[in-house]
């Protein structure tokens, strides 16, 4: 086997050719694995595909790839190069979901083949694919009780699916047999197996067009080409150095306060450097990232605000991670880390943040956080009652912008491919009723540039035998926040209502195999973005606008921007400002809301217990963080949460009021 590379030199239409067919290669894998998958959850995107060279590089993204699996392609199929060194052949498939050794966690699940031209090895084709299931404590393999990965399912060290094109049928039996669904399983690893193969023919097609060298050229050439665009990009931006900090809720084995991860990011040159120095120690579930995971947090961040550029292993070469170890972002085995996605988002988020300041004109606010529920049991409407799993994530609201309100109603940053899944496909695989599913009013962040607005979703068990439920989230109460004078949004949350109880009840954001009968309901929402700029800035008719949306209620049209709109035929979404009214209560809350921020938090809770106030009240006036379900201060997350209301807001507001006075 060689790995012959060539000093041919390539003209500038073969080499954008290239790069395109690149690119078009592993879009043909989403194409195929879309119509061969076996999974519900695959189906909806949650996938990704990738095209290496022979070294393991990234060579080429597809254009719906989820951003949390690319930064992280390269290191699995590093991973099987080392393992199968010397014994890697044509016809070979591998599996790796490992997240210790640089994937995310255990049910994003990779296959990975190396594409061959007679005996030269050009490259590798990749497919990654989220498995609903992966064995584990619970339904869906998420138990946020886990403190080590072994209540978490099978974990996949490099290991050969083909041998030179024959199906390894014992070991696939053997990955599938430990998990809730081995037929789905089975399917799923044939579906991705064709997608590596798809991209493996249409590279060996290019280097019969254009030749080996020239093909092998091209891998080289493009991720040059990215790195050096962006070292230029760095370059002409002011040296310095930039930090902030995001939080995780809670540690669920130690007490009240969230959990910090601080970024400080370094340019120098055209190079940049991220530190989570000061990071918080892995914690006792599992919302801790391994190395991998942080690595792709900070190149989807990063990459965000150079969305012109293809990404690939040009990109990471230009900078540089410091993740201490045993830390919430450098989690090692055996450490919990399947809800690696947490600290994942908060690190997007951060990087968001700090590359506002340094392209203002793309500045955004703090997206919402991805949750997860996962259901599952035995489906009573078939006779063998089958094992069914409802593994549903959902949209919500993006940061508003620098001249522009967030997005309404999309997908993670985690991942913006991911689809929305829908609820007709939903309630014929599994034994639940969607009731209800549409845009919350009030969820956006207020600013000059509202957040984009969230969604709520309810939905009744029906018949199932020994359903459970789990749900992985975050951000109840280091609530989605705003900037340059922005407002938070609002708390995440599952409430449940039994079947024969006259109330809901709060669960909260972290919970996992919690019992639920048939009858029982489950209704969450998702935040919507953090407000950009001070709301009270916010021209009054597009505040106007939004109440006729219904993304923004009367009552908090009044409380979030001053704003007194009076309704005079609803029917008709007809509605009127009361302009003199608007400019005595902007007045009034200017020179009210900073004495608003430091209310004695004891006092907020009182009136929270009472009735007199709701959640957004105590988040977005009072800047207080309760325990939602008993209406107890959390003061150590109280504390926390107006520091960086401090920073991100208030600081503004003064600042503004200094000018204008």
């Amino acid at each position: 086997m060689t790995t012959a590379t060539t000093s041919t030199t390539l003209d500038p239409v073969t080499f954008e050719v290239l790069k395109n067919s690149f690119i078009t290669s592993v879009d043909q894998m989403a194409e195929q694995i879309l119509r061969t998958c076996y999974s519900f959850v695959i189906y909806n995107r949650d996938f990704s595909s990738g095209l290496h060279d022979a070294q393991g590089n990234s060579v080429a993204q597809g254009n719906q790839d989820i951003a949390v699996h690319v930064g992280t392609l390269h290191f699995t199929c590093k991973a099987v190069i080392e393992a199968f060194k010397g014994d890697i052949h044509p016809g070979d498939v591998y599996a790796i979901n490992d997240p210790y050794a640089g994937g995310t966690h255990f049910n994003d699940v990779r296959l990975i083949r190396p594409i061959f031209s007679g005996t030269t090895l050009l490259g590798f084709s990749q497919s990654n694919g989220h498995w609903s299931d992966l064995g584990g404590s619970v339904p869906g393999s998420f138990d946020v009780t886990a403190k080590d990965m072994f209540k978490e399912g099978m974990r996949i060290t490099p290991v050969r699916l083909f041998h030179k094109g024959v199906f390894c049928r014992d070991v696939a039996h053997l990955i599938a047999s430990n998990t809730r669904d081995p037929a789905s399983i089975i399917g799923d690893i044939h579906a991705q197996s064709q997608a590596t193969q798809v991209c493996e023919r249409e590279i060996i097609r290019l280097s019969e067009k254009y030749g080996v060298d020239t093909v092998l050229e091209g891998m080289g050439a493009v991720q040059d080409y990215v790195e050096r665009a962006v070292r230029q990009r760095l370059a002409a931006l002011p040296d310095g150095e930039w930090e902030t900090q995001d939080f995780i809720d809670r540690d669920p084995i130690s007490g009240e306060g969230m959990i910090p991860i601080k970024v400080k990011l370094t340019i120098k040159g055209d190079r940049a450097t991220y530190d989570f120095t000061g990071s918080h120690p892995t914690i006792g579930s599992i919302y801790n990232s391994a190395f991998g995971s942080t690595f792709s947090a900070v190149a989807a961040g990063m990459k965000t605000f150079f969305p012109d550029l293809p990404l690939n292993s040009g990109f990471y070469r230009v900078f540089d991670v410091i993740a201490p170890e045993d830390s919430i972002v450098n989690a090692r085995w055996p450490v919990a880390v399947t809800g690696f996605l947490m600290p994942f988002e908060k690190i997007m988020n951060a990087i968001y943040e700090i590359w506002s300041q340094i392209m203002p004109e793309r500045a955004t606010a703090c997206a919402f956080n991805l949750e997860y529920l996962l259901t599952g049991g035995k489906d009573a409407r078939s006779p063998e009652k089958p094992i069914f799993m409802f593994y549903d994530w959902l949209p919500g609201g993006w940061g508003g912008r620098n001249g522009k309100d967030g997005s309404n109603v999309t997908t993670a940053s985690f991942g913006v491919g991911l689809m929305s899944q829908p609820v007709e496909g939903q309630e014929r695989a599994n034994p639940i009723l969607t009731t209800e599913f549409q845009i919350l009013t009030d969820s956006a962040g207020p600013g000059k540039w509202r957040g984009g607005v969230g969604v709520r979703k309810t939905s009744i068990m029906q018949d199932a035998e020994d359903p459970v439920i789990s749900y992985i989230c975050d951000r109840e109460r280091a609530i989605v926040w705003g900037i340059n004078g922005g407002l938070p949004s609002m708390p995440h949350g599952l409430t449940l209502k039994r079947a024969d109880a006259a109330e809901s009840e709060w669960l909260g954001s972290v919970f996992s195999d919690v019992s639920v009968s048939s009858g029982d309901e489950f209704s969450r929402p998702t935040a919507g973005g953090g407000g950009f700029g001070d709301p009270l800035e916010r021209d009054p008719k597009l505040v106007l606008e939004d109440v006729i949306d219904e993304y923004v209620s009367i009552a908090r049209a009044a409380k979030d921007y001053g704003v007194i709109i009076e309704a005079v035929d609803p029917e008709i979404c007809e509605y009127r400002i009361d302009e003199a009214a608007t400019v005595t209560l902007r007045e009034h809350m200017r020179s009210s809301r900073l004495d608003w921020m430091r209310t004695d938090p004891e006092h907020v809770a009182e009136w929270y217990r009472a009735g007199d106030i709701d959640q957004l009240d105590a988040v977005r006036r009072y800047g207080v963080i309760l325990d939602w379900d008993q209406g107890t201060v959390l003061p150590i997350s109280t504390q926390q949460f107006r520091d960086m209301l401090e920073k991100r807001t208030l600081q503004h507001w003064m600042q503004t009021e200094a000018v204008t006075a």
